[in-house]
């Protein structure tokens, strides 16, 4: 047995058995990671310049760029360390630390997709009462509620990772910390750290989810009850890139906990891929929904780099 001094530390896996292509495996994931950071940030700065943009829809949509933006920011810098330069030491509360924000951060972008088909709900339900309702208070406290529940929640699970004995190895079978991963190597009674996640799943992941839905089945009977075709496609319209956001985040976390679940004899690389696909998938295809789906966007673009051009 070894001890959970401070001095103890994790040893992170690439991709076991291809060593020698990890810098050819790094490329994609490193490409992928940059179009994160460029149309995240790209995104944050053009909601925050373009006054136009100052409405309760792109203040949860800056929420979620900063979102995705936090979670490529805790796993990508050590997968890369990873497959570039085989650095696989982490120390034990480096690890947890990381464990925490990446399930937080999942936990959080969860909440912020169900408030942003609350926006679509009050806008296209109630238009009249939607800047009455979607005040800038009220969006605040949307916005804490949602951090609130995403870092606290995660607490209790990650806590007992600080002072549980670990013997049975201290291999990780990912480039990145998980808290599934870490209590398999503990050598105390982990039933609690084993059940919690499950709970806590239901208790966001599914409902979140099954609200979305019952939000949208009511959006869906609104829209229909408009009499003209052409409004009705308009007010559509402005829900598809929730949609299609929700869409890319949930398939991705359904796929990944089928996976973990039920993939017992699904060989160990398609468990990888999935990981890495949930963590840079949605990154990096919400700025784009966004972009090709929203005008509003779009104009906002254009404005911003053509007052960059004229600055200089």
């Amino acid at each position: 047995m070894w001890s959970n001094s401070s001095s103890n530390s994790f040893l992170l896996t690439g991709f076991p058995g291809l060593e020698a292509a990890h810098r050819w495996i790094s490329t994609p994931f490193f490409f992928a990671y940059i179009f994160v950071l460029f149309g995240n940030g790209t995104l944050l700065l053009l909601i925050k310049e373009d006054h136009n943009l100052h409405e309760p829809m792109y203040y949860f949509l800056a929420m979620l760029a900063a979102t995705d933006l936090g979670l490529t920011l805790t796993t990508m810098p050590t997968v890369l360390r990873v497959l570039w330069l085989d650095q696989r030491e982490v120390r034990n509360a480096a690890c947890f630390s990381q464990a925490y924000f990446i399930h937080s951060l999942s936990f959080v972008e969860s909440g912020v997709l169900l408030a942003m088909a609350y926006d679509r709900f009050i806008a296209i339900r109630d238009p009249l009462r939607y800047t009455s309702v979607l005040t800038n208070t009220r969006v605040i406290k949307i916005g804490l509620g949602v951090l609130m529940r995403g870092f606290v929640s995660v607490v209790p699970p990650i806590m007992p990772l600080y002072f549980f004995p670990y013997c049975h190895s201290h291999i990780l079978s990912h480039s990145f910390c998980l808290h599934q991963d870490v209590i398999k190597l503990a050598c105390a009674d982990t039933t609690f750290n084993r059940l919690y996640p499950v709970v806590l799943v239901v208790l966001i992941f599914v409902l979140d989810s099954l609200i979305i839905l019952v939000s949208y089945v009511l959006i869906l009977k609104s829209v229909l009850s408009i009499a003209s075709r052409e409004d009705r496609a308009k007010a559509f319209n402005t829900c598809v890139s929730h949609i299609c956001c929700v869409l890319v985040f949930y398939v991705t976390v359904i796929g990944l906990s089928l996976i973990h679940r039920f993939g017992k004899h699904v060989p160990h690389i398609v468990h990888l891929i999935m990981s890495y696909v949930y963590f840079l998938f949605p990154p990096l295809m919400n700025p784009i929904i966004y972009s090709v789906k929203t005008k509003q966007i779009q104009s906002g673009f254009l404005r911003l780099f053509t007052a960059r051009i004229v600055r200089v």
